[in-house]
């Protein structure tokens, strides 16, 4: 059974590969074309401008092009592939020394049978940032540490991702008052961001939606735990669960002075990473570095030396290399449709999709239209710039609520994320 699995999956870059020549193949087939844009003095940012939309010389992808729009993706991604690497290598520290081990024996000698409460807790708080401030990229370094935790725990691979990304993107896509995203939007489309009764739905949707996530994610543990075949990647290879002790083990694990201080600076690490996004603005550069540092000062505080954090580094790269050049691949597809200029062709033909739907229907209409055009612009507010100037005046034709066509943008970007 489990080479069959080998045989039938398909690798990640090929499948990439498929999606991007699709990609080229379609701006030979659909027309070029493009809306003017002006500076919005809502949210001083370049957006469409309605009704202005015409066709343009096609500019369809050729061979050589086609092949250069793969490393031109990778360096559209270099700053997303290398916090990745940057980041990872942290939580690879914290694995290989013992401490992130050591430090779930403490937790369960604490939480005693109850360890099944960390899926609502850690959800709870990465669905928060989601929500709140955008938290979502800065997350995937975590997804390890979390991994780690949750297999030593009796769960799976699965389990340990979705506490992470489950929870932010849950969050992310049914933001509050995320700044990135509802808040380009609402600016774009002329209405209030903190409109009492539309936040308050806004805030009824992210507690319904964070609540389903966790039931179900708790649901899958629990059969996991009982039953260990019934997991989704049961029978597939795991590097992570050749370090992995009993969980008898653990329980004994001394959890010493200096591993308490580095778990101490895991959360401070957490702390200052929010205020950094929050207040200073940080991106990747920024939070790539306190990662850096934090490795660094982490190691030299758990023993390492110099040249083991070199070794280290590496060992840790080796690992993450395969994860970070995913996004590089998947970047591809994006500059494949913009050197082919197809993108606002698609997002034209979904806008007068949606306004020959019976106005009851215009809602749902916008929903699904905005989960297709993040296909193809896959940055949120990229996405608000260029569809809420065309969704918002259509809102007003059919005699829908702007902040209805907001909420369809937000919910339409969000999941698909996931």
């Amino acid at each position: 059974m489990t080479e069959k699995k080998k045989k039938s999956n398909l690798n990640a870059f090929v499948l990439l590969l498929i999606i991007m020549l699709v990609a080229a193949i379609l701006t030979w087939i659909v027309p070029a074309g493009q809306f003017e844009r002006a500076e919005d003095p809502n949210t001083g940012r370049m957006v469409v401008v309605p009704g202005t939309y015409q066709t343009v010389e096609s500019t369809p992808i050729g061979v050589i092009q086609f092949v250069t729009s793969i490393y031109a993706g990778f360096m559209d991604a270099a700053d997303i592939t290398f916090f990745i690497i940057f980041a990872s290598t942290y939580v690879f520290l914290l694995n290989k020394s013992g401490t992130l081990t050591a430090a779930c024996g403490a937790m369960l000698r604490l939480v005693g049978d109850r360890d099944n409460l960390i899926i609502p807790i850690f959800m709870t708080l990465f669905a928060i940032g989601g929500t709140t401030f955008g938290m979502y990229e800065e997350t995937y370094a975590l997804i390890p540490a979390f991994i780690i935790i949750a297999m030593t725990l009796g769960y799976d691979r699965i389990v340990g991702g979705a506490i992470v990304f489950v929870g932010v993107a849950t969050g992310f896509a049914a933001a509050t008052i995320n700044p990135f995203t509802i808040g380009v939007a609402a600016g774009v489309a002329g209405v209030p961001l903190t409109e009492p009764k539309v936040l308050i739905f806004r805030i009824v949707a992210f507690v319904a939606f964070l609540a389903l996530v966790i039931a179900y994610t708790m649901a899958y543990a629990s059969k996991v735990k009982k039953v260990p075949t019934k997991s989704i990647v049961y029978g597939l290879p795991q590097e992570e669960t050749k370090h992995l002790k009993a969980k008898d083990e653990i329980l004994n694990m001394p959890f010493t002075g200096r591993q308490k201080i580095a778990m101490v600076g895991f959360a401070a690490l957490i702390v200052i990473l929010t205020w950094g996004i929050i207040t200073a603005g940080w991106w990747f550069q920024e939070i790539a570095s306190l990662f850096l540092v934090f490795f660094v000062a982490t190691g030299l505080l758990l023993g390492y030396g110099p040249n083991e954090l070199g070794n280290l580094f590496v060992e840790s790269s080796k690992e993450t290399i395969y994860g970070a050049l995913i996004v590089g691949m998947a970047r591809g597809i994006s500059v494949v449709l913009t050197a082919g200029g197809i993108i606002d062709t698609i997002v034209f033909a979904l806008g007068n999709l949606v306004s020959s739907l019976p106005t009851a229907l215009t809602g749902i209409g916008m929903l699904i239209v905005q989960n297709l055009i993040n296909l193809f612009i896959p940055s949120g507010s990229g996405q608000a710039v260029v569809t809420m100037p065309i969704m918002a005046p259509l809102a007003d034709v059919v005699g829908i609520s702007r902040q209805m066509a907001c909420v369809a943008y937000q919910f339409g970007d969000g999941f698909s994320n996931m």
